[in-house]
């Protein structure tokens, strides 16, 4: 994002934060029983819900099938990019009161400031369904004071994604637990038949800095940061070796200014490893726009600590959906949301999401994930990081000011001229300086 562009955004989010602010004192937890579609109107409840998945990828079957048995309550679905101009789209639609009765968050913190904006509407309202028990214990990860704001529906999945073909070839094994040394001299045999032995999605490329500090944390015994630990280093300099010395991942620079699209570059045969999440299979299910002739593996994402059993990764569940609280079909909106989790959702998994409520059978969300394209796969190998893998996971929370701040400084590291030490004593005194403001 250009600085102009930068400016402009923070200028508009300030404004729309600080008249959502505004609009949400003296709110309530009671959910609006208004026109929930039980007095004697013969107009339909109409409810829109908005989310990041193109409609073609699931979310317009799963309205298609409520539309089709609610005949009383109607949903359509609007979709927004999932990116700080999405977002900022969305946030626009609360808070002008346009038609936004749910609505799906992908981070934690865009859900703590919806709830400061007072758009996200207190479930404990509702005591009909047990979202603990339901989900399981990472649902709690979303809680925010003690209280759900919205229901997680997804099992996340961060993995590697590996060219089985190619890993046979080069007489290599489908990883069950490795570190980022060892991935790297995967990538740099691999790098032998391939343009590159890894690329990265940019939404988990800074996964192992936050998986350090969620299990070693963010600050230290006196408060401050914890920002340059001697991980942070071993990440930086790792990655950075992998750039300029084994020429097996492309360089940061590169990757930022050409927009690389890197799933295309892994289902096309040019990377053979691929750090990305369980919405790989969306793509990568498609033969027809991305034909491939190699069968895809799946690895745990490597460690930076030595010791696995103090390794926590990226993951838990997502997909956290919000009934607007302005919102004037709350009791309705709360009806769609009960049956999306517990079941309705099941067409989302053809494009990769998993459903995580209890209910729903392994093996017939691993069908439905994988159709009638499973011979592309190696099965076992995914199995095992969705079902078997029992790493502890961590859904990232940091505010997205400290997140913003460190991605500057780590990008500026990969474009060169400074060394990593320097980089994390950069990130831990701008993360300082936050949190002395705060």
């Amino acid at each position: 994002m250009n600085k102009m562009k930068w400016l402009s955004y923070s200028v508009v989010m300030v404004v729309i934060l600080s008249l959502l602010a505004g609009c949400s004192s003296g709110g309530s937890n009671k959910p609006n029983n208004e026109n929930t579609g039980s007095g004697n109107t013969t107009q339909p409840i109409k409810l829109t819900m908005w989310g990041g998945v193109p409609p073609e990828s699931g979310p317009q079957a799963v309205v298609d099938a409520w539309n089709a048995e609610h005949p009383d309550v109607q949903v359509e679905y609007v979709r927004f990019v999932n990116d700080d101009d999405g977002n900022l789209k969305l946030d626009t639609a609360l808070l002008t009161g346009q038609n936004v009765d749910l609505y799906v968050n992908y981070t934690l913190t865009n859900v703590e400031k919806r709830i400061d904006a007072g758009v996200a509407l207190d479930l404990s309202g509702f005591s009909d369904y047990n979202i603990d028990e339901k989900m399981g214990p990472d649902a709690a990860m979303w809680k925010v004071n003690d209280k759900y704001y919205g229901m997680p529906t997804k099992k996340n999945a961060v993995f590697i994604a590996l060219n089985k073909d190619a890993l046979d070839k080069a007489g290599l094994a489908v990883p069950k637990k490795w570190t980022w040394d060892e991935m790297r001299e995967y990538a740099k045999k691999l790098s032998a038949d391939h343009k590159y032995g890894l690329v990265q999605s940019m939404v988990s490329y800074v996964d192992p800095l936050d998986s350090v500090l969620q299990k070693i944390g963010y600050t230290k015994a006196d408060g401050s940061s914890n920002f340059d630990n001697e991980y942070a280093v071993k990440w930086l300099e790792t990655l950075n070796a992998m750039m300029n010395e084994d020429k097996s991942t492309p360089p940061l620079g590169e990757q930022l200014t050409s927009k690389m699209p890197v799933e295309n570059s892994f289902l096309s045969g040019e990377a053979a490893m691929l750090n990305i999440g369980e919405w790989l299979i969306r793509s990568s299910n498609n033969l027809e726009e991305y034909p491939r002739n190699f069968k895809i593996a799946f690895a745990p994402v490597p460690r930076l600590m030595e010791n696995s059993g103090d390794f926590i990764t990226s993951g838990g569940l997502g997909d956290f959906i919000s009934i607007n609280a302005k919102s004037k079909h709350q009791e309705a909106a709360w009806e769609f949301l009960k049956w999306y989790a517990d079941g309705g959702m099941a067409p989302m998994a053809a494009g990769g999401r998993l459903p995580s409520s209890k209910d729903m059978d392994a093996e017939t969300a691993l069908n439905s994930l994988l159709g009638d394209k499973a011979d592309t796969y190696d099965v076992e190998s995914l199995k095992y990081v969705l079902f078997e893998n029992t790493t502890p996971t961590f859904v990232r929370s940091i505010p997205q000011e400290v997140f913003d701040m460190r991605t500057q400084e780590y990008e500026k590291y990969f474009l060169g001229g400074r060394t990593a030490q320097d980089t994390v004593a950069e990130m831990a005194k701008r993360h300082n300086g936050f949190l002395n403001k705060k």
